[in-house]
């Protein structure tokens, strides 16, 4: 089992969301989050100075079978993409187990897909 963490931009999570339903993928988590990025500089809109420093990003926590790792990880490449710096970064980790809290069963049986 595989732990993806996807940090992305806030305007593409409606895209993404909607990617990952549709390719089977039916249970994540998603937070807002902040962070501190590369560009260190205050823009100005419509006369207001705003600072780059604190980015509004979305994360999305999905834990899944190692079979949908690849197929998971090209959705959300494909549609968070817009070529510009900030779109985000795709973190994977090892799972060592998972437990239904209802049945008592674990492994990588409690997670349901449909493949």
């Amino acid at each position: 089992m595989k732990k993806i963490e996807a940090i992305i931009r806030k305007t593409k999570f409606d895209e993404v969301k909607e990617a990952l339903l549709n390719s089977d993928i039916n249970w994540f988590e998603y937070y807002p989050v902040h962070g501190i990025g590369q560009s260190r500089q205050e823009r100005i809109y419509r006369g207001v100075v705003y600072s780059t420093d604190m980015i509004e990003r979305m994360k999305i926590v999905i834990i899944l079978r190692d079979v949908l790792v690849d197929a998971t990880v090209k959705v959300i490449r494909d549609t968070a993409h817009t070529g510009e710096v900030g779109d985000g970064r795709i973190f994977i980790s090892d799972v060592l187990d998972c437990w239904s809290i209802r049945t008592g069963d674990h492994g990588d049986t409690v997670l349901k897909d449909k493949k």
